[in-house]
């Protein structure tokens, strides 16, 4: 499955944006990682680095564009598969970085810090408010997010997307993470469920 862009959106959940202290955003705010930082969550370990600082785990949403989105494009005509991710970051590192008015890529872009499960079909929007999505950190439920509790909702975020970058075929979109974010350590166990359903577990290495 061929994959060109990974763009992301931060704070496109209050109560997320409220537990790091930040302010809830107007209007979206984008960033994006490169295709190096990807790997998939298929029971195997994932290594992350050892000497930076902190590490968050983030989970998400992440819609695969399977065809050019044009004016007007609808989020149903558009989406053809959809996957749960993390996106780690270095939350130290960030910390310093937006301080100085620095952009984020070294704290979001590294090896692995994109962490997706496979594809699957995309059932639609109003499908996808039905359930609820959840990462389990060691047996404990840490974060647990629907869709209802954006800011910006996939049809705003695919909108911005295109007329400030363009969206093409192959892009995928991280879409935003509930609250619960925190630190992950060496030997965690993480799984990544769609309602009742797991769909990608993995091991950090650090």
């Amino acid at each position: 499955m061929n994959i060109r862009n990974i763009f992301c959106i931060g704070r496109n959940y209050a109560d997320h944006a409220k537990e790091l202290g930040n302010t809830v955003p107007k209007s979206p705010i984008f960033f994006s990682k490169p295709t190096h930082s990807l790997t998939f969550a298929n029971r195997q370990e994932v290594s992350l680095p050892s000497d930076k600082g902190e590490i968050h785990h983030e989970l998400e949403i992440v819609l695969y564009i399977g065809k050019k989105v044009k004016d007007g494009s609808q989020v149903d005509d558009v989406v053809t598969k959809m996957s749960l991710g993390i996106d780690f970051t270095l939350r130290n590192l960030q910390t310093k970085l937006k301080n100085h008015g620095y952009p984020w890529l070294r704290a979001k872009g590294f090896r692995n810090s994109a962490v997706l499960t496979n594809f699957w079909d995309f059932p639609g929007t109003q499908s996808c408010q039905l359930n609820d999505f959840s990462l389990v950190k060691n047996g404990e439920t840490v974060q647990s997010g629907n869709i209802q509790e954006m800011i910006f909702d996939f049809q705003t975020i695919i909108n911005h997307l295109h007329n400030e970058f363009g969206l093409d075929e192959g892009d995928i979109i991280f879409t935003g993470t509930p609250e619960g974010v925190g630190p992950v350590s060496n030997q965690d166990l993480l799984i990544m469920f769609w309602g009742e359903q797991e769909k990608g577990r993995f091991v950090i290495t650090i």
